[in-house]
């Protein structure tokens, strides 16, 4: 099978798993997304049986694990939390007013985003890559960000049942005031990394690159729009205001308090 077979086959797993937004909009980029990166890594296991080793079946389970960690998280919250049900019917829209050709652009954009992120650990996989140094990095550094990522989670569960009016500067967010997304960060950060030695050519390390690009600027994205939700919710604070002007946004030592002002970031 050619290469550019094997990629339609993630692509397609990857559209039939997040079409899930057809239902409700916002699953595009939340259940969709994590239950897509499950999918791909179950795809790559079986597209690829007869050429893994240890170190790529690693990553493929790492997608799993990711993806069922996230897609599993989410949708307890979706069920279960009534103010975080409050409050995202102020974030987002529902898109109920949404043209169906827009939602058509938005799975497929999506989907293939998707794809991109991963294509690292695609491109080892249908380049023969084995497990090296690099795929060796790329599983350490991924473990790291997710559990970094759970961890922020459920720090942020169990301090908001104990307090949930306040804003949360415990545990992990008194290193940066958004942990879990800069396990997001890292973890997208070792999948490059698995790869930066077997990718060949210029499309290969174009899609590479741009699915890493993507989701740090997607993670941005997304501290932007909480720094401007806590804003709102804790800026008469004195606490808070100081929490906020020693506490990193995303990057530990790195002295970026805020990003409110970079209205090209959305995420």
């Amino acid at each position: 099978m050619s290469i550019g077979m094997e990629y339609l086959i993630l692509l397609a797993v990857a559209l039939v798993i997040s079409a899930i937004g057809f239902y409700k909009y916002v699953y595009f980029i939340s259940l969709g997304y994590g239950f897509a990166i499950t999918g791909i890594g179950i795809a790559m296991l079986v597209l690829f049986r007869g050429r893994l080793s240890i170190g790529t079946i690693l990553l493929c389970a790492l997608f799993i694990v990711y993806g069922c960690r996230l897609g599993g998280y989410l949708l307890v919250r979706e069920i279960k939390s009534a103010s975080y049900q409050a409050t995202m019917k102020k974030e987002i829209k529902d898109g109920s007013d949404m043209k169906l050709i827009a939602k058509l652009s938005i799975w497929i954009s999506c989907a293939f985003l998707y794809t991109l992120e991963t294509a690292p650990v695609f491109f080892r996989l249908a380049n023969g890559g084995k497990t090296d140094a690099a795929a060796i990095a790329g599983v350490v550094i991924m473990l790291c960000g997710l559990l970094l990522e759970s961890a922020s989670d459920l720090q942020k569960s169990k301090a908001k049942k104990q307090n949930p009016k306040r804003f949360v500067d415990t545990g992990l967010f008194r290193v940066v005031r958004c942990p879990n997304y800069l396990g997001e960060v890292l973890f997208w950060t070792g999948v490059f990394v698995s790869g930066v030695n077997v990718l060949n050519g210029a499309i290969q390390w174009l899609a590479a690159a741009a699915g890493w690009v993507c989701i740090v600027y997607i993670m941005f994205g997304g501290a932007r729009r909480l720094e401007l939700r806590q804003n709102r919710n804790y800026g008469d604070d004195p606490e808070y205001q100081a929490y906020v002007k020693k506490t990193p946004i995303l990057l530990p030592l790195v002295p970026l308090y805020s990003v409110a002002k970079y209205k090209w970031l959305v995420g």
